[in-house]
């Protein structure tokens, strides 16, 4: 891992947020740590296979479960039941460095959630970046890795031996020489060694490559029939909100779905398409999307600064649109990201490349006509995938200067952009030939911008 990165944030650890979230998401169904005894499986697609290892999947450092949204749709293209996929949200902040705090028990009850659902006998198991030390430490206990038929360790530290007390559970090694935060990545003796380059921190997790070798190791060597990220003939959507970097759950907060133009990001309709209530495990949904639309989600809740999310087109059924709200100021990550601007003279705007990083020379990433992948905002040493731009100094101008975030340059960037508020005044952003409009709604009343690229 970056050692810099982590010392920067190791300074707030003690001041990180107490919850530890209670709740499980899996693919179809939430369920209490303690409710096992659950075990009606959701309705499965016609034909599909529900007699595999089920999956279960870990996401890294202030990640979520849609870390994880391509790989599922990689495995459901290649016929797996969606009961036997399956995503783990935790902590990152209070279970700092993989396996602290009660991330192990959370986990093996996890595991034996899915085991009760699905029959299985084990579950295959995966961690990327934190997720993979999550991993290890689960997979230390003997009666924890009794329940893992094989495991892969993705974008994640060197370790000594394949994992299990003994190094008995087969274990693949995924890591990128162009990982510029796994950087003490390295071949485990004994363990199957997979070596991309090109490949930044999260693209490891997110590529197509890397499904193609996790599918392999998982079927007897049999390879995928595609990799490919395939249009549905459904485009059914639901999701969960919780609170960045906690995955704590967002209960109560209601979100309301509004279809946009294209052309520059205003509702069609002054009425929302559809709204939610959000239950007590921060699900929401389902509804079903139009192919080619462009979407907001707003979520709001009281006391809470709203958030809205700009979506591209669904190209096929999603289970893991994930909406984040803001974390406490007094948590790790709110210290963090600091006090963001509550103005209507100004809107925040956030831009979050999903499944990789923003890389100067290779990406191209403008905002309202200016280049953000440069070598000094994006340079190919850090991995930064969500970007707050902001008038920091609230002069009406934009300066284009990094705005400190106390040891958060790597993954998250704040650059001082000036966006004028008002949902009159829109603003244009392109990401490697992609094109998104956002309105600007006025910090202080309307709240946040995010606009995500898949």
């Amino acid at each position: 891992m970056k050692r810099g990165f982590f010392f920067g944030l190791s300074i707030f650890v003690l001041a990180a947020c107490k919850h530890d979230p209670d709740l499980l998401l899996l693919n179809d169904i939430t369920l209490s740590q303690k409710d096992t005894t659950k075990t009606t499986p959701p309705p499965q697609p016609q034909g599909c296979n529900d007699t595999v290892t089920p999956v279960v999947m870990m996401h890294g450092l202030l990640a979520s479960g849609d870390t994880w949204v391509n790989q599922v749709m990689r495995f459901q293209e290649n016929n797996y039941c969606t009961n036997r996929i399956w995503v783990f949200d935790w902590n990152t902040l209070n279970s700092f460095g993989g396996g602290g705090g009660n991330t192990n028990q959370l986990l093996d009850a996890f595991i034996d959630s899915v085991l009760a659902i699905t029959g299985a006998g084990k579950v295959n198991l995966v961690g990327h970046s934190a997720g993979g030390g999550t991993g290890y430490s689960y997979l230390s206990n003997a009666s924890y890795a009794a329940k893992v038929a094989h495991y892969v360790h993705i974008g994640s530290g060197a370790q000594a031996a394949p994992a299990g007390p003994n190094g008995e559970i087969p274990t693949l090694n995924i890591y990128s020489t162009d990982d510029q935060v796994a950087t003490s990545a390295a071949d485990i003796p004994g363990a199957g060694n997979v070596k991309f380059s090109g490949l930044d921190h999260y693209q490891v997790a997110t590529s197509a490559q890397t499904f193609e070798v996790m599918y392999t190791f998982f079927n007897g060597d049999q390879n995928p029939t595609t990799t490919a990220l395939l249009p549905g003939t459904t485009h059914e959507i639901k999701g969960r909100a919780v609170v960045l970097g906690e995955n704590s759950a967002v209960s109560s907060g209601t979100i309301k779905v509004f279809e946009l133009n294209q052309a520059d990001g205003s509702r069609t309709t002054a009425s929302p398409t559809v709204s939610f209530v959000t239950d007590s495990k921060g699900n929401w949904g389902p509804f079903s999307a139009k192919e080619n639309t462009y979407y907001e989600f707003e979520i709001s809740k009281s006391g809470e600064r709203t958030i809205h999310y700009y979506r591209e087109p669904f190209i096929r059924d999603n289970p893991l649109v994930y909406l984040r709200m803001l974390p406490s100021q007094f948590s790790v990550a709110g210290f963090a990201l600091g006090q963001f601007p509550t103005n209507n003279n100004q809107a925040v705007v956030s831009v979050f490349a999903a499944n990789q990083a923003v890389v100067a020379g290779r990406d191209n990433f403008v905002v309202a006509g200016s280049e953000l992948s440069t070598q000094a905002l994006s340079p190919g040493s850090e991995t930064n995938i969500a970007f707050f731009l902001y008038d920091n100094n609230n002069n009406g101008q934009s300066d284009l200067s990094t705005i400190s975030s106390i040891g958060l340059n790597t993954f998250l960037k704040k650059i001082d952009m000036f966006f004028p508020g008002g949902t009159q005044n829109k603003t244009k952003l392109e990401f490697n030939g992609r094109t998104q409009y956002v309105r600007n709604f006025g910090s202080a009343t309307e709240g946040i911008i995010v606009a995500v690229f898949d």
